[in-house]
């Protein structure tokens, strides 16, 4: 079959990451189908609209560049006409696949009413669970809803954020689909590192990720855990640099490291003993699963979906913001490692690899086309 993608998040010029667990997605899709990506996305610095094609295998992936405007109807105009000029080169459609409701959605709604094209969603906003902080735009609100109700399937990557878009009113056919992971480059491999090494990678915001809180807790764990490492991956340490000073880490070496390539976290994902999320909301992080991947056990924060996909065997779930709960769990598995490398690797391959999200979407897809 023939997949159009429209992406209102996906990796470009401007956001070199964003959206790259949507990028996955349309890798894996592409195993078996063709898939043709559309992404808008403002940038600073051009006078008008530029569009780039860029075709690797299966896959032709079409990015425009429109001029910024503070002005909405400025900005959907250019939008508009972007998506006009890239759509008119893409031939013989099946399904449209939309990721990220808003803002691409409407073309998806477009679509289905002038050409009859059918089209399903995959929504991973973590927005959704923050309504109270962050509130829709009426104009959002009444607009998601209506793309919700047209959508053959909408698929969440978590029946948390299910629960979190019908509660915002989005009423449609639900069938959840987790995040993929790249199981081939995820593989488990011997530690190297003879030191206690503890991993959290993110874009390192304090308001989601509680940087501040595993800090306070490497403090404290380093009293009892001498010369162990934590790597802070995704981010510049500026912000942090009062706290370190003040926390004054001696025996233990804490390691700031700016955004890596996606295929280099494999390499320090296997050489550490834990992975930690301290998140104060969360959706269903790909690293957590890329983790199990490497066979490397989690400690995480039991908040939105982490649960579904988290057999208690592979490492602890503690409450959001309970540093006590995270230092005596580190402990524990510097104590008592937990060794179950295969077996983690193959729960990743039978639910989150390339193969299995391929077949989730396809069995979707077939159902939307009859």
């Amino acid at each position: 079959m023939h997949i159009l993608f429209l992406c209102s998040w996906y990796p470009s010029k401007v956001f070199p990451t964003n959206g790259d667990f949507i990028q996955r997605h349309a890798e894996a899709v592409s195993r078996k189908h063709q898939v043709s990506v559309v992404h808008i996305i403002s940038k600073k610095g051009i006078k008008k609209t530029v569009v780039e094609v860029e075709k690797k295998g299966n896959i032709a992936v079409h990015i425009a560049y429109v001029k910024p405007s503070s002005f909405f109807f400025f900005k959907w105009i250019r939008f508009w006409t972007a998506y006009r000029r890239m759509i008119r080169q893409i031939e013989d459609i099946d399904v449209v696949h939309v990721h990220r409701i808003f803002p691409l959605g409407i073309f998806a709604l477009l679509l289905k009413y002038r050409k009859k094209y059918h089209y399903i969603i995959s929504e991973h906003w973590t927005g959704f669970h923050l309504t109270k902080i962050k509130p829709l735009s009426w104009f959002e609100q009444f607009l998601s809803k209506m793309i919700v109700r047209n959508a053959h399937f909408t698929c969440p990557v978590s029946d948390d954020l299910k629960r979190s878009m019908i509660k915002n009113g989005l009423l449609g056919n639900y069938v959840r689909v987790p995040n993929v992971v790249d199981t081939h480059r995820f593989q488990p491999e011997e530690a190297t590192s003879r030191e206690f090494t503890i991993t959290h990678i993110s874009d390192l915001n304090d308001d989601h990720k509680n940087i501040t809180g595993m800090l306070s807790v490497a403090s404290e764990l380093s009293k009892v855990v001498p010369n162990f490492t934590w790597h802070f991956i995704g981010g510049k340490k500026e912000k942090y640099s009062a706290l370190l000073s003040e926390l004054d880490f001696r025996n233990a070496a804490i390691n700031f490291i700016d955004h890596i390539p996606h295929r280099d976290i494999a390499l320090y994902l296997n050489k550490s003993d834990v992975f930690v999320l301290f998140s104060n909301y969360e959706n269903l992080p790909c690293v957590i699963l890329e983790a199990f991947s490497c066979g490397v056990p989690v400690i995480s924060t039991d908040v939105g979906g982490i649960r579904e996909f988290f057999p208690s065997r592979f490492g602890f779930l503690i409450d959001r913001g309970d540093e006590h709960a995270l230092k005596e769990k580190l402990i524990g598995i510097h104590k008592r490692p937990i060794q179950r490398h295969s077996e983690m690797h193959q729960y990743a391959e039978e639910n989150f690899g390339p193969e299995k999200i391929c077949d989730s979407f396809t069995k979707l897809y077939l159902e939307t086309l009859n």
